[in-house]
């Protein structure tokens, strides 16, 4: 599903250049639960953004789903990212305005499925993480934990081939966070692919490898 090859990146900041990722390789078979862990400037984030292609290498390659991304456009990226991939971010980023259901719905609005289908799979992904009931219920009037299984089930709308999660947990109380990694928990149990971002041993212990950075670089390889 990704496979990673010697990648680096880097930033240039006016005449100073900062080195992000340095030489990182590492795969991801699908099906795979994998946790990626490293103190504040490691390279987590950057690692991200390039596994979701909202970012490409400097050097290095990286193939996703058998694809090769390092020489792709931003039309290109945008494509696969909505057609490959579902995003679950710390602060959730629904729409304030807008209703569960259509916060659910907006990754659809891109491709060619025709409306009365686009609401009725929002509804079926809403229902898959528990909250059929709220679908009409905007952010404000709904909890920490509620607000991010919304956004699960908007980042599964499409049917991704990989869920990629920024420390999902890491704006909700304990308790909460354990409903939600049951959740994603389940959604391995179901054969999709999760990558997640945590600086929380606990959560990690949901997967099945934890990837340890340091520095921009693989420190380690751990499995659970």
């Amino acid at each position: 599903m990704i496979v990673m090859n010697d990648v680096h990146k880097v930033y240039t900041m006016g005449q100073v250049k900062v080195a992000a990722l340095r030489g990182v390789s590492l795969m991801v078979r699908k099906g795979d639960f994998v946790s990626i862990m490293g103190p504040s400037g490691s390279g987590k984030s950057t690692l991200m953004n390039i596994i979701g292609c909202l970012d490409v290498p400097s050097e290095g390659t990286y193939e996703l789903d058998d694809v090769s991304i390092s020489g792709l456009n931003d039309n290109q990226l945008a494509e696969i990212r909505n057609k490959k991939i579902g995003f679950v971010f710390q602060t959730f980023n629904l729409l304030a305005r807008e209703e569960a259901i259509h916060n659910v719905e907006l990754p659809t609005v891109y491709g060619d499925m025709p409306e009365k289908e686009r609401r009725e799979k929002a509804q079926q992904v809403l229902e898959a993480v528990g909250l059929g009931h709220r679908a009409n219920h905007r952010p404000a009037e709904m909890s920490g934990g509620e607000r991010q299984r919304v956004a699960i089930a908007r980042a599964l709308v499409n049917d991704p081939s990989i869920l990629l999660a920024d420390e999902p947990t890491g704006n909700l109380d304990s308790r909460t966070g354990e409903e939600i990694m049951s959740i994603f928990q389940r959604l391995h149990e179901d054969g999709i692919t999760i990558v997640l971002v945590t600086h929380e041993r606990d959560i990690a212990e949901y997967s099945q490898r934890v990837i340890h950075l340091r520095d921009g670089a693989v420190e380690r390889e751990e499995m659970l």
